[in-house]
């Protein structure tokens, strides 16, 4: 059962959200909260596996508390909820350690397999999307693309590969045929890229290739 928590300052939204996912026997919504603000006590209190929160509320925003939740250990997954083409935070909740994000007008079926997603440690930004928010918001790429690089170096040959691969948005099985490697080889690689670099998930590592422009 994936114990899920949403998190929008609009009661129609959540109480839309409550209804999709009350029909997947695999989702259990845990909470809701209507800001930021509120989410580590129900994170301290319910441990939900996965946050689903908007990214603009009136008091705490969505990146301000992806921020808090990501400095605590455990943090569940979050994922953004968000109108895209007009918020510049969302690549900046990305780095702020989100799994994704969906648009707020994504059909209900995809919402619910997003979540799945996440919840089993995939992420739900297509590497076409992540490029379009890097494109968007992305500023002095030349700094950006001399540190990501220079953070790349800390990879092995092959670790590099799985990264390179994992940007591309392949699935470990996909990336275990491309390579000729075994499944669990292409899992213990991700993990030991995510430790040596510091970072939270499979995203961050999509997003760092593409900073380096490799």
């Amino acid at each position: 059962m994936i114990r899920l928590l949403l998190v929008d300052d609009d009661p129609l939204v959540r109480s839309g959200l409550r209804l999709l996912f009350a029909g997947a026997p695999d989702i259990s919504v845990v909470a809701e909260a209507a800001d930021g603000s509120e989410v580590m006590s129900l994170v301290r209190e319910l441990a939900p596996d996965l946050v689903l929160m908007d990214i603009r509320m009136p008091t705490m925003d969505g990146l301000a508390a992806t921020q808090m939740l990501r400095s605590r250990t455990p943090s569940p997954e979050i994922v953004m909820l968000t109108t895209f083409h007009s918020d510049d935070n969302v690549l900046r909740a990305l780095r702020a350690g989100a799994a994704g994000f969906l648009l707020k007008d994504t059909p209900p079926r995809e919402i619910v397999e997003a979540v799945r997603r996440v919840a089993a440690g995939d992420p739900v930004l297509s590497p076409t999307v992540i490029q379009q928010l890097i494109t968007a918001v992305t500023a002095d790429t030349g700094v950006k693309r001399q540190s990501a690089r220079a953070r790349l170096a800390l990879l092995g040959v092959r670790e590099r590969q799985v990264a390179a691969e994992v940007a591309e948005g392949r699935a470990n099985a996909e990336i275990a045929a491309e390579l000729f490697i075994s499944i669990a080889t292409v899992k213990a690689h991700v993990s030991s890229i995510l430790t040596k670099l510091d970072l939270n998930n499979r995203v961050q590592i999509a997003i760092l290739i593409h900073d380096a422009e490799l």
